[in-house]
């Protein structure tokens, strides 16, 4: 089998952009229909061009200003010929409530798809929206419950996820008005985000 040959070089960027994260949506791994891919969701070239969801829902969680982040990590091995990506999402919440504590409980037990919609945007204005675990999901596998000692310490949550995936992750396709309202998208019916 003959490598793929590369498609095109890139120059650099002159456009300003901004880092973090504005919302994480969780779905619920099991709840993307099959037959598309493993998961329900189809990634063309990088992007995510479909998602079929047997319910209508993805959680938001509006993370605080400059505190949550996603990274990727790239492991190869030359002896071995294989690559392989790590996708971590780090979420931050702040104020310990038991609303939270309940639902971190049943994050824990939950494998996840994970959307991350960022503060970068694209030329027409619209956040930039990714989507990790898409094949293999996504579990909290670290994290702490802070109180904060000083009157002016965060008191919260600090939430680590991780996959492990065989390709980077994805851009979701861009929306019309509000994220994931594209129409070859099927959440069954009404808004697929709930907060």
């Amino acid at each position: 089998m003959a490598c793929t040959a590369l498609t095109k070089g890139r120059g650099l960027d002159c456009n300003r952009i901004s880092g973090g994260v504005k919302n994480i949506y969780f779905g619920v791994y099991d709840q993307f229909t099959a037959p598309i891919t493993t998961t329900g969701i189809v990634e063309a070239s990088g992007e995510i061009t479909d998602i079929e969801m047997a319910s209508n829902v993805l959680y938001r969680y509006t993370t605080p200003l400059g505190v949550a982040s996603l990274s990727e990590t790239i492991t190869g091995s030359t002896e071995n010929g294989t690559i392989f990506y790590t996708p971590t999402v780090n979420v931050v919440l702040n104020r310990l409530t038991k609303e939270d504590q309940n639902q971190i409980k049943l994050l824990g037990q939950t494998k996840v798809v994970i959307f991350a919609e960022l503060n970068a945007t694209l030329a027409n204005g619209h956040n930039v929206i990714v989507g990790l675990g898409i094949t293999n999901g996504m579990e909290l596998n670290a994290g702490t419950i802070d109180s904060g000692a000083a009157f002016g310490d965060r008191n919260g949550y600090t939430l680590t996820f991780d996959g492990l995936e065989n390709k980077p992750f994805a851009m979701v396709a861009d929306y019309t008005t509000v994220p994931f309202d594209n129409s070859a998208f099927n959440f069954g019916s009404g808004n697929p985000v709930t907060s």
